[in-house]
């Protein structure tokens, strides 16, 4: 009895407290009728029984009711409601009922949309509607806090619920996945801020398991840029699936120092090497592919900031053409059975060097594929939420230090993805790949930056031009408003994966590319107008101002 913690007393307690009073009724009534001889009274017995359980539970119960009321009154400033009034949900009121982590919080009640819970109690409090009523309870109850508990919930579900939510001017929290439960990432009283991935609405992606592990599994596999962003999410991802060897290939120390013990932590057994090396050196790129013979390669290393590559071109040239150049040749040279490109949205129809630079480096590819046993082929998708870099760190950065946030045009729209949404379209188009193709992911709906902004601050608790100030800079250099996923030129046809499509393979005349290659060589290092110029020329619809 003493072992327990009536803090956070439930059934289960009740059920251990009747135990413990049954038992010693029976030793005692035996105890009294093998020294005595004598028999207790039936009446007498349960009567007693019944005292016990009023004074022994009672007692501790009154006890766990004072706590609570103290908590509740002790500093009360943000009143919540949950949403979800599932065992989630009730988890989450105890929680933050009897919870230090929480105090300073009232609970108010709950949301959910089963209309047998209407006006019913959970943990003690009242279900107090829909989701349909989230903006009235909001209003009438003063909520300043919600928490969304519904880890089990589909995706667009959920979306439904933060875009009703954000229009509350309310802070929005919400339960991680009920995966992460299963697999013990997280505590029951984890909550995490609403991201804007969130509001995507799309379902997980659904991936090919024996597909991949046909060209993935029992391979030496070599991931370059594996610090990055993308690179880094591959790496994972790829060591779910049986990779004899997995080579981490990075420029940067500290990104590839991180990446690989997080990996050794999660794959004890997994075969790795990191190597430390730059794409640009070609003789270190083939001691590295002569000493490990990679069968599969992901190429995801490149400059990818457009208005940086802009103001240094030769070192975008170098890196995503010429390093691209290199890592393609060695695939080659050393009898790889695959490569895959990570390119980008930007390729199309360049305004920037990046799409540009990133462009050439998808022509390589496709005019090496038709003369080499190794099957190439390019991955083309747009912006990726949370990489590094990207525009949703830095619109929450500024609204931590309360603004202003800075968008670039009010009219500009761009394609999203998930990280891990992302690199497992890109490890499933892997699967697809017969040589030169250049598959394009469905992003979705493009979705507008200055949504974007204003849904981010509303859900950090502010009102945009009320609280977080949003202000125009003009679109940068190399910047278009829309982006596209395919040229004029490129057909699109589908895949036996719903997300993914084919750009038809362009015919590309090697021998001139190696010799309009060789201009740009002689140019680099010269002004930027100069690379600009040339690779005008070589690439299609790519335009500058000088």
């Amino acid at each position: 009895m003493y072992r327990q913690m009536w803090q956070y007393a439930s059934v289960g307690e009740i059920i251990e407290l009747v135990k413990a009073i049954l038992t010693g009724m029976v030793l005692s009534y035996l105890a009294t009728y093998l020294v005595f001889g004598e028999r207790v009274p039936l009446s007498i017995t349960s009567r007693t029984v019944e005292l016990m359980l009023l004074f022994m539970g009672g007692s501790r119960f009154v006890w766990r009711l004072i706590r609570v009321n103290r908590t509740k009154k002790a500093d009360l400033d943000v009143n919540v409601i949950v949403i979800g009034a599932g065992d989630c949900g009730a988890l989450i009121a105890k929680e933050i009922m009897t919870s230090n982590s929480f105090k300073g919080n009232r609970i108010i009640g709950f949301i959910d949309d089963d209309p047998n819970k209407r006006n019913m109690q959970v943990a003690g409090l009242r279900v107090l509607g829909n989701r349909t009523n989230i903006e009235e309870i909001v209003r009438n109850h003063l909520i300043q806090d919600i928490i969304i508990a519904m880890p089990s919930a589909k995706r667009s579900d959920i979306t439904d619920i933060i875009n009703i939510c954000k229009l509350t001017g309310a802070k929005v929290r919400i339960i991680p996945s009920i995966n992460d439960f299963i697999k013990g990432r997280i505590a029951v009283n984890t909550l995490r801020n609403v991201e804007v991935e969130d509001l995507l609405g799309r379902e997980p992606v659904k991936i090919d398991m024996n597909g991949i592990m046909d060209y993935v599994a029992e391979k030496v596999v070599l991931v370059t840029g594996a610090g990055g962003s993308i690179g880094s999410e591959l790496s994972r991802q790829i060591s779910l699936y049986n990779p004899a060897k997995l080579l981490l290939l990075g420029h940067g120390e500290n990104s590839i120092y991180t990446i690989e013990m997080e990996l050794r932590n999660k794959f004890p057994n997994l075969q790795l090497e990191t190597v430390i090396a730059d794409i640009q050196d070609r003789n270190r790129m083939e001691h590295v592919f002569n000493r490990f013979k990679p069968q599969v390669v992901f190429h995801a290393a490149a400059h990818k900031h457009v208005p940086l590559m802009e103001r240094n071109p030769s070192e975008a040239v170098k890196n995503n053409v010429f390093g691209t150049r290199n890592v393609a040749d060695c695939a080659d040279k050393y009898k790889a059975e695959r490569f895959v490109m990570i390119s980008s949205d930007k390729a199309v129809n360049p305004s920037s060097i990046m799409g540009a630079t990133k462009r050439l480096a998808e022509m390589y590819i496709q005019s090496i594929n038709s003369i080499s046993a190794t099957q190439f082929v390019a991955v083309r998708f747009g912006n990726v939420l949370g990489s590094r870099g990207s525009v949703i760190p830095r619109f929450k950065q500024q609204i931590a230090t309360g603004g202003p946030v800075t968008v670039t045009h009010p009219d500009m729209v761009r394609y999203f993805m998930t990280i891990p949404e992302a690199v497992q379209l890109v490890i499933q188009a892997g699967a697809f790949a017969k040589g030169g193709e250049i598959f394009v992911l469905d992003m979705g709906k493009p979705v507008r930056i200055l949504d974007l902004a204003k849904d981010l601050i509303r859900l950090s608790g502010y009102e945009p031009d009320s609280d977080i100030e949003i202000n125009f800079s003009g679109m940068r250099e190399g910047e278009k408003l829309f982006e596209e996923l395919l040229t004029d030129e490129e057909a699109i046809s589908s895949t036996q994966h719903e997300r993914i499509f084919i750009g038809k393979p362009t015919e590309i005349n090697r021998v001139e590319l190696e010799m309009q290659f060789k201009q740009i060589e002689r140019v680099l290092g010269e002004n930027h107008n100069s690379i600009k110029d040339v690779i005008e020329h070589l690439v299609p619809f790519y335009s500058h101002v000088s």
